[in-house]
């Protein structure tokens, strides 16, 4: 489509012309910024959960261990129960106990450690805890789904606290970022 203006010169009641050509200029850049974000669309998707396959009804999550050289002894258990309220709050499954469960989850804490991530005028000041785990996951209606991965968080604190003080202020994001991870692994299509 072309479209044809014609201009007429004419003078704005006052005599400013320099006020009259900044409202000729504006017009056509307004229709044409006008045109393009009527034309413009934008499509957003995400996909957080890939759809579970209608046959697969049950899961268990077995108790999670802690195998680091430090033990944290809430963790084990936390990080189980944790899993099991995600899978149970997030999904249709039915959770069992039965050996034959459709997903099977497993996994134990392989990293439990503190080291000095920053310095300051020769002393510590930041201090970070690393946590990891190693997942372990057992679909027993598609074995190729079968997998294991690790999975791994840092979190930084103060080193003028100790790791006792750190672990109660931390502990709870500790839990959400692992049960996170490793509900993401089994059900996100990432």
């Amino acid at each position: 489509m072309i479209l044809k203006i014609k201009m007429h010169k004419v003078q704005s009641p006052n005599g400013n012309k320099s006020q009259f050509k900044n409202i000729l200029f504006r017009l056509p850049l307004s229709l044409l910024v006008i045109a393009v974000f009527s034309f413009a669309t934008c499509k957003y998707s995400f996909k957080d959960t890939s759809p579970i396959p209608l046959e697969v009804k049950t899961f268990r999550v077995n108790y999670f261990e802690n195998k680091a050289r430090y033990v944290n002894p809430q963790l084990g258990p936390q990080l189980t129960e944790k899993m099991k309220q995600k899978v149970i709050g997030s999904t249709r499954l039915r959770q069992t106990n039965d050996d034959n469960a459709h997903y099977d989850i497993s996994g134990y804490v392989s990293e439990y450690n503190v080291s000095t991530s920053g310095i300051s005028r020769n002393n510590a000041s930041t201090n970070r805890l690393s946590v990891s785990f190693h997942l372990i996951f057992k679909n027993s209606l598609d074995e190729k789904k079968n997998f294991e991965t690790d999975l791994s968080n840092n979190f930084d604190f103060p080193a003028t606290q100790s790791l006792e003080q750190a672990q109660t202020a931390l502990f709870p994001e500790i839990i959400k970022n692992t049960v996170d991870g490793m509900f993401n692994k089994i059900f996100s299509n990432w």
